[in-house]
């Protein structure tokens, strides 16, 4: 029997999008990601318990970081991959106004979070993800492939800059 799913909203461009205000499952998600060729999943962040944005951060592709990681925690560090990959003892982490990475600008645009009581569902998605806080400013969830495990930042986006790409097209 085939599925039936209604998306909230058909975009001019061809994306699907789905305002999410509560949690899903593993296998709604899976479902849904199935059903539709191009989608995009908003999430309503002013929900969420533990949520916070905390710091800017560097350009994540920046050619100067390619050598370094990012730490998995609340403060904006980073640890040189010749650590982690050596065997002496604990790496030393690293901080902005060390001499390696004080010319390193922060951006405007990328941040990092805290997520107390992540919904882990959610780092399984295959399609994008949206973080609505309310305001201005939308923030999408986004990954950094990294030796020590992928390191999740946000991509900050104007509401608007997102509305006039995909529902407005051709205005």
């Amino acid at each position: 029997m085939g599925q039936l799913h209604r998306a909230d909203v058909h975009t001019p461009c061809g994306t699907t999008l789905e305002f999410q205000n509560s949690p899903i499952c593993i296998d709604e998600l899976t479902s849904r990601e199935a059903f539709y060729p191009k989608l995009i999943w908003i999430l309503n962040g002013k929900k969420f318990k533990g949520f916070r944005i905390l710091k800017s951060l560097p350009d994540v592709d920046d050619i100067r970081l390619s050598n370094y990681e990012f730490c998995h925690t609340d403060h904006l560090k980073m640890i040189r991959k010749s650590d982690i990959l050596g065997t002496q003892g604990k790496p030393k982490t690293l901080n902005f106004h060390h001499p390696e990475l004080r010319a390193i600008p922060l951006t405007s645009h990328y941040y990092s979070f805290c997520w107390k009581h992540p919904h882990r569902v959610w780092y399984q998605a295959k399609f994008p993800i949206i973080f609505d806080l309310g305001g201005h400013f939308l923030y999408q969830l986004k990954h950094r492939k990294q030796l020590s495990g992928d390191y999740s930042y946000l991509h900050m986006i104007p509401r608007k800059t997102f509305v006039n790409q995909y529902l407005n097209v051709g205005q």
